[in-house]
């Protein structure tokens, strides 16, 4: 299984970007496909996750209100639509796979990510 990011790019505060993360190769149906970010100076950091058999879906509280994660099997897809975004989202955007649910917040229990797409939000 490979992971591919796309649809970053610079845009202003309160406007919305939609990524986007295609699965190549078949997944599993145990796995668990996770948004992290990563800021300079920062540690990687949960976004949201969904989960690939039912679609169960998990954020952090801090985006929880203004990021929808989603997921299409057809597609072998996952995306992550951002609206109303701050400055404070500007990072490096990666897309994970693994199979943890009690860990789906923990960037170690991700086994394979993709090479990231980078957001940058202007004020």
């Amino acid at each position: 299984v490979r992971l591919a990011e796309s649809g970053g790019g610079l845009v202003q505060a309160g406007d919305s970007l939609r990524l986007s993360c295609t699965v190549h190769g078949h997944p599993f149906s145990s796995y668990i496909l996770g948004w992290f970010r990563l800021a300079p100076g920062k540690e990687r950091e949960f976004v949201a996750a969904v989960k690939w058999s039912d679609g169960n879906t998990f954020y952090a509280d801090a985006v929880k209100d203004r990021f929808t994660i989603s997921k299409d099997n057809a597609k072998n897809a996952v995306y992550l639509q951002m609206n109303n975004m701050r400055p404070e989202d500007t990072a490096t955007y990666y897309c994970g796979a693994g199979s943890s649910l009690q860990r789906v917040r923990q960037a170690r229990s991700y086994a394979i990510w993709g090479q990231g797409t980078q957001v940058t939000v202007s004020s």
